[in-house]
């Protein structure tokens, strides 16, 4: 399979002993994404409390081509191992950004969590992007469902 070509460029705080965001098997969707913490912030970690929240730095900017998004995901293993996930979650890397990519995370588990220097700490997936035009009018079609919201469609 092959995509567009993603442009990343290394800050001055990424550690070049880490991987770039790569495929980590045949059949993955999502490019893995680590930790790359500030050199003084390396040795300790960012201590996650729980229900805190923590912007942590990838050391990587990129340019994303026009037509398409990152978007930012949970690893499922730290969701089930210690209940951290991304607080917003798809996170959208928009093709026209060009800052650090950095990930919002929030630990729901009941302990401190240590986010290490170098953890795979979320995944983007490339997705294309589709504009779609607005246009106001008086009166919506009918549809079977009409305006029903949260559980209108059933019990289960």
């Amino acid at each position: 399979m092959s995509g567009p070509e993603i442009a990343v460029a290394a800050l001055d705080h990424f550690d070049p002993a880490l991987p770039l965001p790569a495929y980590e098997t045949a059949g993955a969707a999502g490019m893995d994404l680590r930790a790359s913490l500030r050199p003084d912030e390396r040795a300790k970690g960012i201590k996650l409390p729980s229900l805190g929240r923590a912007l942590v730095p990838t050391g990587l900017a990129m340019a994303i081509p026009p037509g398409f998004e990152g978007q930012i995901r949970p690893r499922s293993g730290l969701a089930a191992r210690h209940g951290v996930t991304l607080s917003n979650s798809p996170g959208t890397i928009d093709s026209d950004y060009r800052g650090e990519i950095m990930v919002l995370m929030v630990n729901l588990g009941n302990e401190t969590f240590t986010i290490r220097h170098g953890e795979r700490i979320a995944q983007m997936v490339i997705a294309p992007v589709v504009w779609a035009s607005v246009a106001r009018v008086a009166q919506l079609p009918e549809t079977t469902r009409g305006a029903g919201g949260f559980g209108s469609t059933g019990a289960d």
